[in-house]
């Protein structure tokens, strides 16, 4: 594994770093972030490792944003190579956190290092901002950098964030924001009574599944050119004692909400306590915001990866806002442009992960293009 960009995806797969874990992933990035005048701020929160990596000290900041952490691998007897031991074979690196997302911090760190040494006094300046808790909660991680940014008056003005964005060839697809996610936990209390006497009891199944269905069948709005419709999702339902002679005291429902720019958190929770005030239920709901929805839809960030992308690989991303959350939520109500850009999804938190071998020099290319367009000299 002699390419660079290979090489170090490899070094970086190699460490177990099972989400909040880092397991040496910041160390080995800061051991070449350090030697190219970076500064390099450690964050930890909880049990997290965070880094906050500077370069230069006026000017307009490109941050680049990752996390170490991976998914837990699931059964070992399941994978054809043990997770941890990355492998080339058939044209891929093979390894858990090969494409989500090591090879983008690598692709990043030698993209840096070749900008730099042709480089070394760019118009601007580099961050990069790293974190152990992306796939876990995300209460430790990107969040508490971004607390430290504010706290000492940083400003950044473009974020790429290296999650695998792109679908059937690198770079085809890029994302310029993501939906807002509002989970909801309700508690519909009843009275608990053997099934042959429901008029002695009441039966929560039965008084909540109406408003539920309400719900699900509302057309929420109709999205608009960036976004896809609101969807409003239940995810889990529990209810009973586990005998078929029991009607239920309570019933326990989890629901989501992925939403567009076309609602807002308050208004979704209005909307949702109106339909169960209204069917008179008996409830208690309480409410969890991963993320509000983000869009960058346009700016110099996103002129210069298209103008990139083109230029390089040939490809006209589509602009995208789908799939689930990520960290840029909490980059970009700072005021920043972001833009997710990385290796193909397809293999993301399955069991033989795997990158192409080719895209980790390609997309270390695009990240240098970049640089170059947005602070060369």
């Amino acid at each position: 594994m002699t390419e660079p960009t290979l090489a170090l995806t490899a070094e970086l797969v190699a460490r177990p770093s099972v989400t909040p874990k880092d397991a040496g992933c910041l160390d080995l990035i800061s051991a070449r972030l350090a030697p190219l005048g970076f500064r390099c701020t450690r964050l930890p929160s909880n049990g997290v490792d965070n880094l906050w990596a500077e370069f230069g000290d006026t000017g307009p900041c490109l941050g680049f944003a990752g996390h170490t952490d991976v998914v837990p691998t699931g059964p070992l007897t399941a994978w054809t190579r043990p997770p941890f031991e990355p492998v080339v074979a058939d044209g891929r690196l093979w390894g858990r956190g090969a494409a989500d997302m090591k090879g983008s911090l690598a692709a990043m760190v030698v993209a840096v290092e070749r900008f730099l040494a042709r480089c070394p006094k760019p118009a601007g300046r580099i961050a990069f901002l790293l974190t152990s808790d992306e796939e876990g909660p995300a209460t430790d991680g990107t969040v508490r950098i971004v607390r430290h940014l504010e706290e000492q008056g940083i400003k950044l003005d473009w974020c790429i964030v290296g999650e695998p964005s792109s679908d059937q060839r690198l770079g085809d697809m890029v994302r310029v924001g993501r939906r807002g996610s509002l989970n909801g936990r309700l508690t519909v209390r009843g009275v608990q009574g053997h099934v042959a006497y429901p008029d002695r009891a009441n039966n929560p199944v039965h008084r909540a599944l109406p408003a539920l269905a309400e719900l699900a069948a509302r057309r929420w709005d109709e999205g608009n050119a960036f976004y896809p419709p609101t969807s409003f999702q239940v995810s889990n339902v529990n209810a009973g004692t586990g005998a078929e002679n029991v009607i239920p005291g309570s019933l326990a429902v989890l629901f989501n909400f992925r939403y567009c720019t076309e609602q807002t958190e308050a208004g979704l929770k209005a909307a949702v306590h109106e339909v169960l005030d209204r069917h008179g239920l008996d409830y208690e709901l309480a409410w969890h915001l991963s993320g509000a929805p983000f869009l960058t839809a346009g700016g110099r960030l996103v002129a210069a990866v298209q103008k990139v992308l083109g230029a390089r690989l040939g490809v006209s991303p589509e602009l995208s806002t789908g799939g689930g959350t990520s960290d840029g939520r909490f980059i970009a109500p700072l005021g920043v442009e972001v833009v997710e850009l990385g290796p193909l999804n397809a293999s993301i938190h399955k069991v033989d992960e795997w990158v192409n071998v080719e895209e980790l020099p390609a997309l270390a290319g695009v990240y240098e293009g970049i640089l170059d367009e947005l602070l060369g000299v």
